[in-house]
């Protein structure tokens, strides 16, 4: 992967998203979404680990969190794109991270549906987050991603987002919440923060494909 011409620096949050080669699906069933999510728990984290396929076969591995190279603040996986919310720890974490994740998933998903060639669409894109405002704010946006593109009517029956993480408050999933839930009075403050926008999220889109059409 080249070197990005913005280095990525620690202690910063970013927004970070990518999407499919020629915006193709990046996930076929349910088992691909689960591949994803059990990647993203392994390649947090530096030093020697298990093989991928020993973590995902027999659920062996216990991470230890002290050693994460990124903090995922909050994620949303949709049929053609994903969506980060991440803090780098590491010099270096989140393009180590993103790298070792699409590689690491490309070879499972090329593998299984007998294809060849890059699942992504080149390098990931990165915004930095420059204020308390925009990390709230683009959290609810990366969690109402199902709701605006009509994927489902209840954010709860999207599975393969960070919402019920924050929904259920989660203390063992794949983010950690704290930098987002600290500018809420209470985890439900949060929630309701982002389900006071569903039906504007839903209009917008509703519009958007009137428009096109």
């Amino acid at each position: 992967m080249p070197s990005r011409i913005t280095p990525l620096v620690s202690g910063q949050i970013y927004h970070i998203y990518n999407r499919g080669s020629e915006k193709r699906p990046i996930f076929g069933s349910r088992r691909d979404y689960q591949r994803f999510l059990k990647t993203i728990r392994y390649y947090q984290l530096e030093g020697p680990k298990p093989k991928l396929s020993n973590f995902t076969r027999f659920h062996t591995f216990k991470p230890d969190l002290s050693k994460k190279i990124v903090e995922v603040l909050a994620f949303c996986l949709m049929p053609n794109h994903f969506h980060f919310l991440i803090k780098q720890i590491k010099d270096g974490g989140i393009t180590e991270f993103i790298s070792k994740l699409s590689n690491s998933y490309t070879k499972y998903y090329n593998t299984k549906y007998s294809r060849i060639g890059p699942l992504f669409q080149g390098e990931f894109k990165s915004v930095i987050v420059e204020d308390d405002e925009q990390l709230v704010h683009l959290s609810r946006y990366i969690h109402l991603n199902p709701i605006s593109s009509l994927l489902v009517k209840n954010l709860n029956q999207y599975e393969w987002s960070s919402f019920k993480e924050y929904l259920d408050n989660v203390s063992e999933g794949i983010c950690n919440k704290h930098d987002v839930l600290g500018f809420f009075k209470s985890p439900k403050d949060y929630i309701q923060f982002i389900l006071d926008q569903v039906d504007h999220a839903q209009k917008l889109e509703v519009i958007k494909h009137k428009l096109i059409e």
